[in-house]
């Protein structure tokens, strides 16, 4: 991933952070020169010995588990937030540009067997669950409905790299910075607002 040093984000604990808020990415594998991509929850995790990893799995109707073997590699995409900056909110003249903060992550492909496939889905679920006011446990679900599971493929993605952009306007002097932030706010969409927060926190570092 192209990142100019000043968009550069190299805080380890920042970036696992953003891993975990931010896990429903996309994940990219290429086998003989044909491209598949699948938006599914890519979940940051350890094994045991402390080596991180991304947990995950898809369909086996999905034409990518063809390119699911063993250490092949795969790429996951990541995106936070992102807002359009017009450059008429500046002071000078200048060309408009977006702000965004995304991770990729490259790795090596393990498939997981019967056991480890259970596991990953309950961490999966146990992670989402968690929040809810009726949370369900995987454990207390039937036979009839975990045969579901046998529909899938789970793979673990030992993380060979990790690049990560956050580009928020650092290259802008304080009163533009704080135009764009204003005008940002103005605008008010979710997005937008986000990015304005995250803004005004890494200026305010």
């Amino acid at each position: 991933m192209y990142i100019p040093d000043i968009y550069k984000n190299e805080d380890p604990e920042e970036i696992r952070s953003f891993l975990k808020e931010n896990a429903f990415g996309i994940l990219v594998t290429n086998l003989d020169g044909k491209s598949c991509a699948t938006h599914i929850p890519l979940e940051l995790s350890k094994r045991p010995d402390g080596t991180e990893i991304i947990h995950a799995h898809i369909s086996k109707m999905n034409e990518q588990v063809a390119h699911l073997n063993n250490g092949a590699e795969a790429l996951c995409i990541f995106n936070g937030p992102h807002s359009y900056i017009s450059a008429s909110w500046y002071d000078f003249e200048e060309v408009s540009t977006w702000n965004y903060t995304a991770v990729q992550v490259r790795g090596n492909v393990s498939l997981l067997d019967k056991e480890g496939t259970y596991k990953s889905i309950k961490a999966l679920m146990d992670k989402y669950e968690a929040p809810q006011k009726n949370p369900i446990d995987m454990d207390a679900l039937s036979e009839k409905t975990l045969r579901q599971i046998n529909g899938v493929v789970a793979f673990e993605i030992e993380i060979t790299s990790i690049e990560a952009v956050k580009k928020m306007s650092q290259n802008r002097n304080d009163k533009n910075h704080a135009a764009v932030v204003s005008s940002l706010r103005e605008n008010g969409t979710p997005n937008d607002k986000a990015v304005a927060d995250e803004m005004e926190c890494l200026r305010n570092k």
